[in-house]
């Protein structure tokens, strides 16, 4: 049906010159049409780079972008000095004249987009409150914030850029961009080699924020204090070039993150001797860096069972405390990754175990699980942080491809919950014990489930979007919606009763139905409430698309091809969309339209439920029930009252108007309804004789869609004998009017109660109509008792008045 829409659209298109096709209206009233189809009108056309299925096109291209790159820490200063030699390689139809680049730390000047545009109470950063006419103040951080971006030296300082011949190359900054002007146009297939010369000054992560910095620790009896740096977004990266897009060249705000292109990337990184390193890629000279028993033990990792400590805690201790001007070279290398990061300190300890998968010829059959984090962060760390790197890939291979790098990490440090090709950072307040006055630690549930959600989140995100590399600034909820999914699918196998934050139905259910809200396709640097808004309703949405809607085995299947499809290429949401529909063969228009394109919610009232039984055309049957109707209109309350007071009817005290009917039974059955019904159970076809003979019950529904957006409708009906029936009405039941309905059910048992969603599976926003009958609904009441104990300045002064005088007194 699709293709053939498609064919004609084509050739109208051809016979009148039209280049879009005209989007459908309805012009005589305002029903809408929840099924109509996105394609053409909110879709972009199909072509030879994305085909009508989801899939790549024969045409599809990326550029490739590789790296080498030299970075050098100077711990005092917390500044960086690198110089990167880009390799740019064009498999683009386009030829380019300039190159752009991104500067993300450029944020952090205090004239750039971002830093000028925080608003108060806005979606970003706030810097205070504002009640009535005037703000009633602003957080000491805030203002220590503002004040330390005041300061200079933060933002790229570009020190030269000059050709594979050392000649200067021209080039512009725009804010967190840089455009690159190339000397001879950069043809089809051809490649640009350059160098980048750079250094800029690292923020503190805990006072000005963002996905990189420093963290320093007090020294304690324990520890030797000393410092976690955490590098990312640090270097000037290659912006995307894209067939739908072309140069993404927007400002970087600071919530929508990026889209990179892949390359290969060789990197030294020079840190002081007793640092410990942990960054993308494989760690290309261990004998230069690590000692023998260190080198030993990382081998021994590989096939043990159970973590194993690489530096162990009593290491990291000693490294705190020794400190060195003396420097160390770490040299790394990635191929086929989009971005590059690392973290260095000499507070790391580093724990790895080897974990197997069926790389199936196109990834490795051993990925080495590792993490790094101070003493600080233990004992939950040494407990969980590997152990939820290994479960992560387990469920995530099961739900995409084998994972397709070597290594998978995870950081403890200032940045708590941020990833990159390999390797992610979740640090911050995740999984540091609390600890009292006599230095004795403890835990809490949250902190534990917290930990253990965050790195399942991140280094999830080694698949999506580090690998289905899609556009984060763009469509935010590509990576974080869709990795929320996995994160929520991972949790619930990780323990029995895990709280997760997303993904269940319930927990989505008071966003949706709030006024503050946008549609899910918004880009990223408009959004308000993020969270809900690009993590926890997509996360949602795919949640019952996978449980209610399609069902496990067709929603599987469908992600599978979508991932693998799109394993280190760039899709689109239409990309995604059009792979769920063409792969598990269910159309699903409406759901991507109420779900994604719009801020209407679930929310269906179960009205009204009748329940009809046959008329069996016996009389001896029907008059029965017609009496028993009768003397239920008898039993009303006012001729009760009137025998109560011992009222004679008129008829009574005057028997002459009694007739014929006030003597007989009109509900007798006379010989001519015998003989009738009779004569025509004689002219039935057998089946309508057991028709009338069985106990059929007809019961019709009435549902109302209350919140806008069509769902499937899922009902329990309950019986008298105790027994249950669940039912399953897809959503196309609305397709006629997407208001209202009636619906029929028929069964040959009485119906005592129907429940609407009885599994809490579609994120209805309103319960309480959900039942029929209506029930009573339970809540919890807290007893509010008057604590208030009001001061003064006489109380706080410690002075005191007498019952006869207001003369003050020393209390």
């Amino acid at each position: 049906m699709r293709t053939l829409n498609i064919i004609a659209l084509a050739a109208a298109a051809a016979t009148f010159n039209v280049a879009v096709a005209q989007p459908v209206q309805q012009t005589v009233n305002d029903w809408r049409d929840a099924f109509r189809q996105l394609e053409d009108e909110d879709w972009p056309s199909p072509n030879r780079e994305r085909r009508a299925t989801g899939a790549p096109g024969p045409d599809y291209w990326q550029q490739q972008v590789d790296y080498d790159i030299d970075i050098r820490l100077d711990e005092e200063a917390r500044h960086l000095f690198g110089t990167e030699t880009v390799t740019y390689t064009n498999n683009a139809p386009d030829t380019l004249d300039f190159l752009w680049f991104l500067l993300d730390q450029n944020r952090f000047r205090p004239d750039s987009i971002a830093v000028m545009t925080e608003t108060v109470g806005g979606g970003g950063r706030s810097a205070g409150r504002v009640g009535g006419d005037f703000p009633d103040g602003m957080s000491a951080s805030s203002l220590r914030r503002r004040e330390m971006l005041n300061e200079d030296g933060y933002g790229f300082n570009i020190t030269g850029v000059t050709d594979a011949n050392g000649e200067p190359m021209d080039f512009t900054i725009v804010d967190t961009l840089l455009r690159l002007d190339l000397d001879d146009v950069l043809e089809t297939g051809d490649s640009v080699t350059f160098t980048i010369e750079w250094d800029y000054r690292l923020v503190e992560t805990q006072v000005i924020g963002g996905r990189a910095g420093w963290e320093c620790f007090e020294e304690t009896e324990d520890t030797g204090g000393d410092c976690i740096y955490q590098i990312a977004q640090w270097f000037p990266r290659a912006a995307v070039f894209s067939d739908y897009e072309g140069w993404h060249n927007k400002a970087f705000l600071g919530r929508g993150e990026f889209a990179l292109e892949f390359g290969d990337y060789d990197v030294s990184i020079r840190v002081p001797q007793d640092f410990i390193v942990s960054a993308t890629g494989v760690l290309q000279n261990p004998e230069e860096v690590l000692t023998e028993p260190q080198r030993e033990r990382l081998e021994e990792a590989r096939t043990a069972d159970e973590p194993v400590f690489i530096v162990t805690p009593a290491e990291a201790r000693a490294n705190e405390r020794r400190g060195t001007r003396s420097m160390a070279t770490w040299e790394f290398r990635a191929e086929n990754v989009r971005d590059f990061a690392w973290a260095g300190s000499r507070k790391f300890i580093w724990d790895a175990v080897g974990v197997e998968q069926d790389g199936m010829g196109q990834a490795p059959d051993l990925v080495m699980a590792m993490s790094f984090y101070p003493n600080e962060s233990e004992p939950l760390w040494s407990t969980f942080s590997t152990r939820a790197v290994e479960h992560t890939l387990d469920v995530y291979n099961d739900f995409a491809f084998p994972y397709p790098y070597p290594v998978a990490q995870s950081i403890a440090g200032p940045q708590g919950g941020m990833e990159y090709p390999m390797i992610t950072f979740n640090g911050g307040s995740y999984g540091r014990p609390m600890v009292d006055d006599d230095g004795n630690l403890s835990y809490s549930l949250r902190a534990k489930r917290g930990l253990i959600g965050v790195i399942i989140h991140e280094i999830g995100h080694i698949y999506f979007p580090m690998v289905v590399n899609t556009d984060e600034r763009q469509w935010t909820w590509m990576d974080e919606g869709i990795n929320t999914f996995l994160q929520f699918q991972a949790e619930q196998q990780w323990e029995e009763g895990f709280r997760s934050r997303r993904g269940d139905p319930d927990l989505i259910a008071g966003y949706m139905a709030s006024s503050s809200q946008m549609p899910i396709m918004t880009q990223s640097d408009s959004i308000v409430q993020f969270g809900s808004n690009a993590y926890g309703k997509p996360a949602t949405a795919l949640v019952v698309l996978r449980e209610t809607v399609l069902g496990r085995e067709l929603f599987d299947d469908a992600f599978r091809a979508y991932s693998e499809r799109w394993r280190f290429r760039r899709p689109t949401p239409y990309d995604f969309f059009r792979t769920m529909e063409e792969v598990s063969g269910v159309d699903l228009d409406w759901f991507w339209r109420g779900w994604f394109y719009s801020t209407d919610h679930v929310d269906i009232s179960l009205d009204r439920v009748i329940e009809g039984t046959f008329d069996t055309e016996d009389p001896a049957i029907e008059n029965l029930l017609e009496r028993a109707d009768d003397t239920e209109f008898r039993e009303n309350l006012t001729p009760q009252r009137n025998a109560a007071e011992g009222i004679v009817t008129y008829a009574e005290r005057n028997p002459e108007v009694q007739d014929f009917y006030s003597r007989h039974d009109p509900f007798t059955v006379t010989e001519r309804e015998r003989e009738a019904y009779e004569t025509a159970r004689e002219r039935m076809e057998d089946w309508e004789a057991e028709i009338l003979d069985s106990d059929t019950r007809v019961y019709y529904l009435d549902f109302t869609n209350q919140g806008g957006v069509v769902m499937p409708i899922i009902l329990e009906f309950t019986f008298a004998d105790g027994s249950t029936d669940l039912v399953r009405i897809p959503a196309e039941v609305w397709r006629y009017d997407p208001q209202n309905v009636t619906w029929t059910y028929v069964t040959d048992r009485q119906v005592v109660s129907v429940e609407l969603d009885p599994l809490r599976e579609t994120a209805d926003a309103d319960r309480t109509d959900n039942y029929y009958p209506p029930r009573i609904e339970p809540t919890r009441l807290e007893l509010y008792r008057s604590s208030s104990n009001p001061s003064s300045m006489m109380d706080d002064m410690d002075l005191r008045v007498a019952r006869d005088s207001t003369r003050t007194r020393p209390e």
